[in-house]
């Protein structure tokens, strides 16, 4: 029983400081979303850099930018 009435106060307390209003749950749904936006965005990026490693620019540049230093008259 004091289990459930804890997990109840704590959903008391949840809805009362984000949901109780309108402009509350936009709030905290706006905010939730752009989170959860930038770090899928960082794993995706990790993920895709890891797989694709030495196949991007990034990766090769060096080789083509090595004897482009000098001048060509």
């Amino acid at each position: 029983m004091a289990n459930r009435a804890s997990s109840q106060a704590l959903a008391n307390t949840l809805y009362r400081s984000l949901f109780s209003t309108n402009y509350l749950m936009l709030a905290t749904v706006f905010t939730a979303g752009f989170a959860w936006e930038i770090g899928f965005n960082n794993v995706m990026d990790k993920v895709w850099d890891n797989n694709n490693r030495g196949r991007q620019w990034k990766d090769i540049r060096h080789k083509f930018l090595e004897g482009g230093d000098e001048d060509e008259e």
